[in-house]
């Protein structure tokens, strides 16, 4: 895979202006278009994928999860992963994940051993769930991932019917300031990308009920998520319990501001909110932060 197919001008710009061109040309090195047998075998260990897409009627750009049993995700080809089973009936994205061609993004993030896998392309339905031809597939560094030991398969999950709403409740925003990993689901031109962001609780601020910001860490010099934004403001977050199966799910737009320190700060502005209780039937164990996680400030 080219240099050129790999970063479109989004994300160009934004190397340009931190001066980290070179050092993204080096990393993008490791994305590809193939799945290697260390990452087949890592999919088949994940009983949790998140997946990103532009829902087809309205545009609205989701993150959405899907859980399974151990090998409910797998690598099918050296290019194709599928996923068995799919999302519920009411989620966002159950129009989006039923479409031939559809641009999706997909993220296996392990708690337990601090590793993530990205893989992004276009779906095609089967009878089954859903397979992805790859377009592109890489991993990351563990930055800022919490490591859980471990979990546990909760029976009786998944019932509870889903809240909309416009703005945050109070609960909610409560729930995203203790909040330490979420999801980002964004799209250009050419795919659709799903990252994980995570820090100490109090690393997203909820500046209103309408709106989130949080600061963007060093990370991999890339700047998918943020080229992303750049060239299109539409994104979706995903916060989750890991305790309780509870899943927030919040579309929007979203733009990134530079200090004069040369700290980048993203603002989120809420178009739909999504709360579904219980929606996941895994209760994870306490989270270890991870060492790179900067302090918030107060």
């Amino acid at each position: 895979m080219s240099r050129h197919s790999v970063y479109h001008e989004g994300s160009r710009a934004l190397q340009d202006r931190v001066g980290v061109r070179d050092t993204a040309d080096h990393v993008g090195r490791a994305i590809g278009d193939g799945i290697k047998p260390v990452a087949a075998a890592f999919l088949e260990l994940q009983p949790l994928l998140v997946l990103g897409a532009a829902d087809p009627g309205t545009g609205r750009v989701w993150a959405s999860p899907m859980t399974g049993p151990l090998g409910f995700v797998r690598a099918t080809g050296p290019h194709q992963m599928s996923v068995a089973g799919g999302v519920r009936a009411a989620d966002p994205l159950s129009s989006a994940l039923a479409t031939q061609g559809v641009q999706v993004g997909t993220i296996a993030l392990d708690p337990r051993t601090r590793r993530r896998m990205r893989l992004n392309g276009r779906l095609r339905p089967t009878a089954r769930g859903l397979a992805i031809s790859a377009d592109r597939v890489f991993s990351n560094c563990p930055k800022y991932i919490q490591r859980r030991e471990s979990y546990e398969v909760v029976a009786g999950r998944g019932t509870a019917d889903p809240r909309h709403a416009a703005e945050l409740t109070p609960a909610q925003a409560e729930f995203i300031a203790s909040a330490n990993t979420f999801f980002i689901a964004t799209v250009h031109g050419g795919g659709t990308d799903v990252s994980h962001r995570g820090g100490n609780p109090g690393f997203v601020q909820v500046d209103s009920p309408h709106d989130l910001s949080w600061r963007d860490y060093p990370g991999n010099s890339m700047f998918l998520t943020l080229g992303n934004i750049r060239s299109d403001s539409r994104a979706g977050l995903l916060f989750l319990d890991w305790t309780t199966g509870t899943t927030l799910q919040l579309t929007g737009e979203a733009r990134t501001s530079f200090g004069r320190d040369g700290e980048r700060r993203v603002l989120f502005e809420l178009t739909e909110a999504i709360e579904t209780p219980s929606a996941l039937p895994l209760r994870w164990s306490a989270p270890e932060y991870s060492p790179a996680n900067p302090v918030p400030a107060d």
